[in-house]
């Protein structure tokens, strides 16, 4: 797996979420072995796998408070998962970059509530208006696994979050759903699963498949023809089709992108017209206390999503050392700088499903 295919997975290594040791190290691509775990996965024992019955191994339920409850300060939204009529099944990126393991431990306090209040607050949060969201915690693979292209230990532990996000999936419809609608959404490691779920789940069931709204999958390389029965959403409403994009700055292109579906999100179409600021209804900021009206505009280019940097504070940019064609990639701010297009979108989504249903 190449280093930008780590650069799509290692979100929050930025800003002042971890330590600027850490980040320092990552500027130096030979660095990044003072992450590699220090056992093969073969010989390391994972914790306990999770026990999706108990609330506990769930980052987000809609029967209690979370952290998916949340809406920026002062924006005038509010939580509607209490009357939403459809669910939103959420897999969070990586958040976990230890050497100590190949993946996380789901009894570290201290990385749940890291987790909550990143990534389920700043992107599960865009879908609380659209459905009742179900994310789960499970034992994701350690940010180094993207970074193992020379053995099957990076693999093996993708493998192994991805047999507790199919639990979570599994205990979700045998004790929640009861047929609503379903949308299905992640970011980097999120999608990397999720993916895989739609794979498994919806790609051959045509009455599960009945039931998908929509799947953003957003951070991540998905192929146009990822799937024989699901397709890139052709516009706004559509729907049982899926979304994804990549955000860079624009002038910046990678080769092995080119073949990967990117939707706009300001126009929710596949075509490569520049959409203006103007179709932005608002980005959110990392601090999460404000909705920026027309923070940038977006163009698809060549399996990218193009953006003009943003002015105002809050949407980080993640340079990939050793990458110059690269430049800047937005990853950490897929969601952010397109928060409020992306929760009006799943809501009439939502609406168009139930039209056609």
């Amino acid at each position: 797996m190449s280093y930008f295919n780590i650069l799509f997975s290692a979100r929050y290594l930025a800003v002042r979420w971890l330590p600027l040791l850490l980040f320092a190290s990552l500027a130096f691509a030979s660095c990044i072995t003072l992450l590699k775990p220090r056992r093969d996965f073969t010989t390391y024992t994972p914790a306990a796998g999770p026990n999706y019955a108990l609330d506990s191994c769930w980052a987000a339920l809609p029967t209690r408070r979370d952290s998916a409850d949340a809406v920026p300060r002062n924006s005038g939204l509010r939580d509607e998962q209490a009357t939403a009529e459809a669910d939103v099944f959420f897999v969070h990126p990586t958040t976990f970059y230890r050497p100590a393991a190949w993946n996380a431990d789901l009894g570290i306090i201290k990385l749940n509530r890291f987790t909550d209040r990143s990534t389920i607050r700043h992107q599960a949060t865009a879908f609380n208006a659209a459905g009742r969201i179900y994310a789960p915690r499970y034992r994701q693979a350690t940010l180094y696994s993207f970074f193992d292209e020379q053995t099957p230990n990076g693999q093996a532990a993708l493998d192994l979050a991805y047999s507790d996000v199919k639990a979570a999936f599994q205990y979700y419809l045998a004790h929640h759903n009861q047929g609503r609608p379903i949308i299905i959404a992640g970011h980097s490691q999120g999608t990397h699963h999720a993916t895989r779920l739609l794979h498994e789940f919806f790609e051959n069931d045509s009455k599960l498949r009945r039931q998908l709204v929509a799947a953003y999958l957003i951070g991540y390389k998905v192929k146009p023809d990822e799937y024989q029965t699901l397709r890139p959403c052709p516009d706004s409403l559509a729907t049982g089709c899926f979304v994804s994009y990549n955000a860079v700055a624009t002038g910046n292109s990678f080769a092995p992108f080119r073949t990967f579906a990117s939707t706009n999100p300001l126009t929710w179409s596949l075509d490569t017209l520049l959409a203006p600021a103007t179709l932005n209804r608002g980005g959110v900021s990392q601090d999460f206390k404000r909705i920026d009206p027309q923070v940038t505009d977006a163009q698809v280019h060549q399996g990218l999503l193009w953006v003009t940097p943003p002015k105002p504070g809050g949407y980080p940019r993640f340079l990939l050392p050793g990458r110059p064609e690269l430049r800047h990639s937005f990853h950490i701010a897929d969601y952010g700088l397109f928060y409020m297009n992306i929760r009006q979108n799943a809501k009439a989504r939502v609406r168009a499903w139930q039209q056609h249903n």
